[in-house]
């Protein structure tokens, strides 16, 4: 991971961070640009959704009394995020993503995405990213937070965010998935997929998830949950078509 000099003052923390470079342009990190090898006019698309099967379980109750700032930016009382079942009978916060189908192309990195601490709660509660692609991480509460990354292929970090800092980090390899916490706020939480091409998503409160711009051919489609795990289906995707495709989790 890499850790630039933070908005607001406060020290980086840790070392084995990718060096130099600014963030978040098309070549990512220093090297030459990549050039997208995806030709927008013979691509086609991914689309779907996540069916959740069975009861949904009685997630626990946030306790937020100790931080009363957070609580008071919650109209409702918080819930573990664990397990979100949609109204629609889907399945929120799976991460969906191109496994395999991609070996040999090279993609240039995106830019910036935003991981915000606020109601002590981590929004997006999971995201994906590409190897090399900044994270910024912001603390948008009037409190301390802190961030422990605890990947297995990636090197970890753990440090704290004083009130109003942004910090950027960045996972140089693939990882499905990276978790993260804060050690001040143990119920605080969330999931990082690191992968080296940008085709991914995450399944959003109507249970739809989409991968779209994929070149021509058969991939394999992974879902990964994390309580239910993860499911894979081949799907091809041919130029100007939107292969339609559903995973279905079952209450356990």
């Amino acid at each position: 991971a890499r850790d630039q000099a933070p908005r607001g003052g406060g020290g980086g923390g840790g070392g084995g961070y990718r060096g130099g470079g600014g963030g978040g342009g098309g070549g990512g990190g220093g090297g030459a640009a990549v050039e997208n090898p995806v030709d927008a006019a013979t691509a086609g698309n991914i689309a779907g959704s996540i069916v959740f099967e069975g009861d949904a379980p009685t997630m626990d109750a946030i306790d937020m009394s100790s931080e009363e700032a957070c609580a008071a930016k919650h109209s409702s009382t918080p819930m573990v995020q664990e397990v979100v079942v949609n109204g629609n009978g889907t399945l929120a916060n799976v991460f969906v993503y191109v496994k395999e189908g991609l070996e040999g192309l090279q993609f240039p990195t995106p830019g910036p995405v935003l991981l915000d601490q606020d109601g002590c709660v981590y929004l997006p509660h999971v995201l994906g990213v590409m190897a090399g692609q900044d994270i910024t991480i912001r603390n948008s509460d009037g409190l301390l937070h802190n961030i422990n990354a605890s990947p297995t292929v990636n090197r970890g970090f753990n440090s704290s965010q004083p009130v109003s800092m942004e910090t950027t980090r960045a996972f140089s390899a693939s990882e499905v998935m990276v978790p993260l916490r804060c050690d001040a706020h143990g119920w605080m939480n969330a999931y990082v997929g690191v992968l080296d091409h940008p085709f991914h998503s995450v399944s959003n409160g109507s249970g739809a998830f989409s991968l779209s711009t994929l070149p021509p051919g058969e991939y394999v489609i992974e879902a990964w949950h994390e309580r239910y795990g993860t499911q894979t289906q081949t799907v091809t995707v041919t130029t100007g078509q939107t292969a339609d495709v559903t995973f279905t989790f079952t209450a356990s």
